[in-house]
């Protein structure tokens, strides 16, 4: 018998799923289908007497992914309705990450909200150092921006509301304190990480898969492993310029079409941040994308 289903868990060849009545099962993988990704929607041959096994992977809305050595695209979850990107003071982030993350959602087709985790530890009127200095111009540039503490004001609370109902990927560094969010959001975690260890027979390591959690106020809750950088595969010059969302009143507007935004004569973006309507900082982290190809 075919049923639909969930990804909840993806390794290798196999994988959990839960069936549309809730239930979870370890399932396999035809070779012919291809490999499914946390988030997708399949369908399972649940024929009594054999082993589970995906037969077909619905079309995607979007992918979520990460470049991974050799600056490939590696996708890593699928059908999100937003992607929540961690940073704390401590581990400072490095130059251009939150950039990075950005230029990396926007390009596909995903909403990006930035959480500033680990509040206590900045002072009453600072704004943190490196990139959280700009966190205001992020939020006048159509950004999300969430405060959160899990040990004290402001809590967690802003993130229930923006979660509700919708299907999140947490995002970030090591060492942000992503861990701390999701249990604080997922009031039954252990009941569920024990639940998937108990489909697979053997422990599920939560802080090097990434898992797909159901919230109790709906909606569902994908954790990924933390990364200690999050680096863009190969995308093209006119990919990047699109991920810079204040670029885009001046897109199509330069001189030549072929347009790179660095030292071209009669570009439209570079007279922008000579005026002001760019900010410098945005534009110096694009060029610094741009030499590293991204």
């Amino acid at each position: 018998m075919k049923q639909k289903a969930l990804v909840l868990v993806s390794y290798g060849n196999r994988g959990i799923i839960e069936l549309e009545d809730g239930t979870h099962i370890s399932s396999e993988y035809r070779r012919s289908v291809g490999r499914p990704f946390c988030g997708d929607r399949v369908v399972v041959d649940c024929t009594e007497g054999q082993t589970p096994i995906v037969t077909e992977i619905f079309s995607r809305a979007n992918e979520f992914a990460r470049a991974n050595a050799r600056r490939q695209k590696q996708v890593i979850a699928a059908n999100l309705d937003q992607v929540l990107i961690v940073v704390a003071s401590e581990p400072e982030p490095s130059t251009d990450l939150v950039e990075r993350y950005l230029v990396a959602v926007h390009s596909l087709g995903i909403e990006p909200v930035i959480v500033l985790n680990k509040c206590e530890l900045i002072a009453e009127g600072e704004t943190g150092p490196g990139p959280l200095s700009h966190l205001d111009e992020y939020r006048d540039l159509g950004y999300q921006v969430l405060n959160t503490s899990c040990k004290g004001p402001p809590g967690i609370e802003s993130m229930l509301a923006v979660l509700c109902d919708k299907t999140s990927i947490l995002v970030g560094q090591s060492g942000v304190g992503k861990s701390s969010l999701v249990n604080g959001i997922v009031p039954d975690l252990d009941l569920q990480t024990g639940e998937l260890s108990r489909v697979t027979g053997k422990g599920t390591h939560t802080t090097t898969t990434t898992i797909m959690y159901k919230l109790p106020f709906g909606g569902r809750l994908i954790d990924s492993p933390g990364v200690w950088e999050y680096g863009l595969w190969d995308m093209s010059q006119r990919e990047l310029a699109d991920g810079f969302v204040d670029f885009h009143p001046y897109l199509g507007h330069c001189r030549f079409n072929d347009c790179h935004h660095a030292s071209e004569p009669g570009c439209a973006v570079s007279e922008a941040v000579q005026e002001s309507r760019i900010k410098n900082w945005r534009y110096e982290s694009y060029l610094r994308l741009l030499e590293q190809g991204g």
